[in-house]
């Protein structure tokens, strides 16, 4: 259910994705945990189902993973939600990704910029690992637990292309098995 927030709730909700868009290093998704407590704990204007199905529909549907902020903030207040969601995840990081590309890139082979694209791999696996936690954490089951660590085991470990993967997780949803 569409709700409608006040104009301060909304610049309240541009001004946090604001600063979310400056830590989601390795995209949208690794802050939704943040986005969550926000959106469901503080606010209360989404609910654990509601979160969900955002991230899910906005991962389905083709195009960009960041579409899940503008499904949730249309969720929590229609238009000018998803304006002030999308608005606020993408100025910042824009901006500052491509002010910090140009310059990384003129200096490639600094030792301390290897040193940094080294060191923020482990810092994005991490934040992508809580997001799935606050979203496997909604799942009831075991099942679905397997399969994603079969997956990920898969991935690691052969040279299966990702594509299978996705088509028969899809495949084993469509007969009902998990």
């Amino acid at each position: 259910m569409i709700q409608a927030l006040l104009s301060s709730d909304l610049a309240a909700l541009f001004g946090h994705f604001l600063l979310l868009s400056l830590l989601a290093i390795g995209g949208a998704i690794t802050v939704a945990p943040d986005m969550h407590r926000v959106l469901v704990g503080d606010m209360g204007i989404l609910d654990d189902a509601q979160f969900n199905s955002s991230i899910a529909i906005a991962q389905a549907a083709p195009g960009p993973n960041v579409l899940f902020v503008a499904v949730m903030g249309y969720q929590a207040a229609g238009l000018a939600g998803a304006a002030a969601t999308m608005l606020g995840i993408m100025l910042p990081s824009t901006t500052l990704a491509l002010a910090a590309a140009r310059w990384g890139h003129a200096r490639r082979e600094w030792r301390a910029i290897r040193a940094f694209k080294a060191g923020m791999a482990p810092l994005v696996i991490a934040l992508m690992f809580a997001t799935s936690w606050i979203l496997a954490s909604q799942t009831p089951g075991w099942k679905h637990a397997l399969l994603t660590l079969a997956a990920a085991i898969l991935v690691w470990r052969t040279r299966i292309h990702l594509l299978w993967l996705i088509g028969a997780g899809a495949f084993v949803g469509a007969m009902g098995w998990i």
